[in-house]
């Protein structure tokens, strides 16, 4: 397996992604400003610094008059023109306190504007939101400053994303949102392999030991894609392990019956030549229990080999015929009634020889048990096929044996496994057979009295 020699490559990929997107946030909400102020200040156009000058000439000559020519009306004729567009401009006369002495009525935008030309130390122009104002030039009259600027009442048009500038919650919501959608966008990058990964491991924890993660997880460079990569030799290696178990199973058990059949055929001999005893036939009857173990554990480890053999899609009905015909006729035989409630139209994909094991494991349990009626029903839906077999019998007095009834070899210690035989192998199969359809199967007590096994199958 090759490990990048970046060490901790999540951590980079979550570093870089929160901080270029809050940097980016940043990084537009603090430019907006500034590209508003580059675009709103300019400096002052040569057609704009001429007009300044021509009436500052003008005016100069007025002003030698002395401030009774202000209020004239050939003065306010003076600093009212219009450009060489025929749009009226207006002309302010600062004096040299910062005072206009030809108007009465300040806008707040020429306000600002004298402030910023004073820290700019230049003429300039500035756009304001319905004028332009522009300015200063300053001369002279009689010793004493004065300054003139001049008002456009123009609205021209701004680039689209000042329209943010001028609009802070707007903007701060867009920017809430934006970085939402960076931040979701890195945590589904990261989040489907993790995501992948998990239904992986479920699988496998579940039974399928064919589970592993896809080749785009496991391809990625970074820590998820070691990750997967570890994930699916660990699931090679359990997968090898468990087959190699179930094959050494299938393989002691059929060894076993060679020196099984030996004995067998010696204790044949020994009855043929009147060798009869208790002895004899207590060996006898052990070795019967022994060679009907042996052909449980074959069968439960050939389920569990093949648990992922093709499926083919057969009838219900069709699968279980035999198996139900047989536990009719057994049930019968024991004063009983099985009552068989299964629709000739359901169909699913199924390995027809296990399942049918696995309902006549549960049937002849329930046969057994019960006092006078099993009822067998199966009902189809979009997505599954259930199966419930129930008996009238006294159930399962310890609720904890009902999760544990489908383990291998495992007894509960009640009424109604006291007086069977066998070796807890039965539902073992059954168990097995059901996982092989990638199904479940419950236990659960009945009231007053019974026992009631569910089977959800896919279909």
């Amino acid at each position: 397996m090759t490990v990048s020699r970046l060490p901790n490559r999540i951590f980079i990929k979550l570093l870089l992604g929160f901080w270029l997107c809050s940097s980016l946030i940043i990084a537009i909400v603090g430019l907006l400003p500034l590209l508003q102020q580059n675009h709103d200040r300019a400096p002052l156009p040569p057609h704009l610094a001429k007009m300044l000058v021509r009436v500052a000439e003008r005016v100069s000559i007025r002003l030698e008059d002395g401030p009774q020519s202000i209020n004239s009306s050939r003065f306010k004729r003076l600093t009212h023109i219009r450009d060489r567009n025929d749009k009226p401009v207006r002309f302010y006369i600062v004096d040299h306190q910062g005072r206009v002495i030809n108007s009465h009525k300040v806008s707040r935008g020429l306000r600002r504007f004298m402030l910023m030309a004073d820290e700019a130390e230049r003429p300039m122009t500035h756009q304001f939101k319905r004028e332009l104002i522009f300015g200063p030039y300053e001369f002279d009259v009689k010793g004493e400053k004065y300054s003139i600027y001049g008002r456009l009442a123009d609205h021209h048009p701004r680039p689209w994303f000042f329209f943010f500038a001028e609009n802070k919650l707007l903007t701060l919501s867009l920017a809430i949102i934006l970085s939402g959608l960076l931040c979701g966008l890195l945590a589904w990058h990261l989040g489907k392999p993790l995501r992948t990964l998990r239904l992986s491991a479920d699988a496998l924890a579940a039974g399928d030991l064919t589970s592993r993660v896809d080749k785009a997880t496991t391809n990625r460079k970074d820590e998820i894609g070691q990750l997967a990569l570890a994930f699916n030799g660990m699931a090679n290696s359990v997968e090898n392990m468990v087959k190699s178990q179930q094959r050494l199973i299938s393989d002691i058990s059929h060894e076993l019956r060679t020196p099984l059949t030996r004995l067998q055929l010696a204790l044949a001999l020994a009855r043929k030549k009147g060798q009869e005893s208790a002895e004899t036939e207590r060996i006898g009857y052990e070795a019967e229990q022994l060679e009907q173990m042996i052909a449980e554990l074959l069968e439960l480890s050939r389920v569990k080999l093949n648990i992922h053999d093709t499926k083919h899609l057969v009838s219900l009905n069709e699968t279980l015929s035999q198996v139900l015909d047989d536990a009719d006729f057994e049930a019968s035989q024991q004063g009983k009634q099985l009552l068989i409630d299964i629709d000739d139209a359901i169909s699913m994909p199924t390995s027809p020889r296990p399942l049918a094991r696995a309902i006549e494991n549960l049937l002849r349990n329930a046969i057994r048990y019960a006092e006078q009626q099993i009822n067998i029903t199966a009902q189809a839906s979009d997505t599954e096929v259930t199966i419930i077999i129930c008996d009238d019998g006294p159930g399962i007095e310890n609720e904890q044996d009902l999760h544990a009834i489908f383990d291998p070899f495992y007894r509960p210690q009640t009424a109604r496994e006291r007086e069977s035989g066998g070796w807890g192998l039965g539902l073992a199969i059954t168990k097995a057979a059901i996982d092989a359809h990638q199904g479940e199967i419950v236990a659960d007590n009945l009231t007053p009295h019974g026992l009631r096994v569910t089977i959800k199958l896919p279909s």
